[in-house]
């Protein structure tokens, strides 16, 4: 891994996912996991009491993570690997982050419909969503401005709670982009 990443693993991940709304003890779902850049540092804000599950198809995304939460000692992950179903119990989880996934997903609206439903009523579902129109590089949602986003999932039973514009882990180098965090309706 790159410094960058390392410097987010070790440290800089959890100071971001506390300043969006993260708490030690919560539940949390990693929607689109890849190799743990957010599962990683949300299980050791959550801590010990606190669990995560990191959801991803790509099984070599997924044994990476495995093999980084082996290095680390981190035994509060559970890593599932699943396309868009989230398998688990409705309103389980205080907080969901799927940042830079949507564009990878056809039926968005079944996949805002599986997110709402594991959701807890107080809970925060968090999305970066990236290779919007105006973003690099384009990609399947460059038709689309945040504002169509944040409708599109307003749509879907969710009220936007906050937006913030931050730096974060974008693949494997830093980036500067829109967190938009939604609570249900």
């Amino acid at each position: 891994m790159g410094s960058d990443v390392d410097n987010w693993l070790k440290k800089e991940g959890q100071e971001f996912l506390k300043g969006i709304g993260m708490k030690e003890g919560q539940t949390v779902l990693d929607f689109g996991c890849g190799e743990g850049h957010y599962a990683i540092p949300a299980a050791k804000l959550v801590g010990r009491k606190g669990r995560v599950y990191a959801v991803d198809k790509d099984e070599q995304a997924l044994h990476r993570l495995t093999q980084t939460m082996d290095a680390n000692s981190i035994n509060n992950i559970k890593v599932i690997k699943e396309d868009t179903k989230v398998p688990v119990e409705n309103d389980q989880m205080d907080f969901i982050v799927c940042y830079d996934v949507i564009h990878y997903v056809k039926d968005r609206k079944n996949l805002y419909h599986e997110l709402h439903r594991v959701l807890r009523q107080e809970g925060i579902l968090s999305l970066y969503p990236k290779h919007l129109k105006n973003d690099y590089p384009l990609m399947e949602l460059s038709h689309m401005r945040l504002e169509d986003v944040i409708e599109e999932v307003e749509d879907a039973g969710f009220s936007l709670k906050g937006k913030f514009l931050k730096k974060l882990i974008h693949d494997d180098s830093y980036d500067k982009g829109f967190i938009l965090n939604f609570i249900k309706n």
